[in-house]
């Protein structure tokens, strides 16, 4: 069973697998720099650019850890309920990856998507960055049609069901 630490570092001590998600990579930095990642496997879910990715593989793999990026697509109601749609992108050790599979896959859905350990991180903008446009797409067109008395809940599920029928043209 678990067991609440006193210190990140007692934390990393316990465990073979150590799973971060902080604020930013200086938050990772911190947490982590009084603990002995000798032997550990890193699994880090910070959001965070493929150059900071890049480079905390490689802080990791100096202070003797293999190291595993990851890139959450999922809100926190999708979180646990595999049927809502939600994974995560990793990418990095592809040892570590299977290694926890299981474990990686108790929040969301799993996708491994590379040995570079920016690629989750490049995966994760990416697919935010299509999601931004689709958005203020779906907005705008609700925006050109709502003057003319169109009804709004209607008209949104016109444009759900239009985006959908799109959406293989994308692939």
């Amino acid at each position: 069973g678990a067991r609440v630490a006193a210190t990140a570092a007692e934390a990393v001590a316990a465990s073979p697998l150590v799973v971060t998600c902080l604020l930013d990579d200086a938050s990772v930095r911190e947490a982590l720099a009084a603990a002995d990642l000798t032997g550990k496997d890193l699994v880090d879910l910070t959001t965070s650019t493929p150059a900071e990715s890049r480079t905390r593989a490689v802080w990791a793999n100096e202070r003797g850890a293999r190291f595993l990026d990851g890139g959450i697509m999922a809100v926190p109601p999708m979180i646990g309920v595999p049927e809502a749609g939600g994974y995560v992108f990793y990418s990095g050790s592809r040892e570590v990856f299977d290694a926890h599979r299981e474990t990686l896959a108790v929040p969301a859905a799993t996708r491994y998507v590379g040995a570079d350990p920016g690629f989750a991180a490049l995966h994760d903008v990416a697919l935010l960055s299509a999601m931004t446009a689709m958005f203020a797409g779906a907005r705008h067109a609700a925006a050109l049609v709502a003057d003319a008395g169109i009804d709004q809940k209607e008209f949104g599920t016109l444009v759900a069901d239009w985006l959908t029928a799109m959406a293989p043209a994308t692939a």
